[in-house]
């Protein structure tokens, strides 16, 4: 019965150890969301300004990139779109792997 609790417990330990090294890269991999109207665009990268002083600069990564909503395609991508870009929380610099282009907001017809 003794050899049974120490099994028990070794595997349990593996376990805990496995899961406090391999834990932190995934939630370190956790996808980001980013609102607000392009500012710059071209084929390599985007700067974003959600209009509350925040400006991010995202970047092109060819087939990991999605557009969808409005438009499809990176390149068809114009200043003052709206968009939202998901990007991960680790990448140097940010890779936009999610880009959902939507409709105007009235606010901006009034520049």
């Amino acid at each position: 019965m003794r050899h049974s609790s120490f099994r028990t417990g070794l595997i349990l330990a593996a376990v805990i150890l496995a899961a406090s090294v391999l834990l932190p890269s995934v939630a370190s991999a956790q996808m980001r969301e980013f609102t607000g109207r392009i500012d710059k665009v071209n084929k390599k990268q985007m700067i974003v300004d959600n209009r509350m002083g925040d400006k991010v600069k995202f970047v092109y990564a060819g087939k990991e990139t999605v557009v969808e909503g409005t438009k499809s395609e990176w390149k068809k991508l114009k200043m003052k779109d709206w968009v939202t870009v998901s990007w991960k929380f680790t990448d140097k610099p940010r890779k936009a792997y999610k880009v959902v282009v939507f409709e105007k907001k009235d606010e901006d017809d009034e520049e």
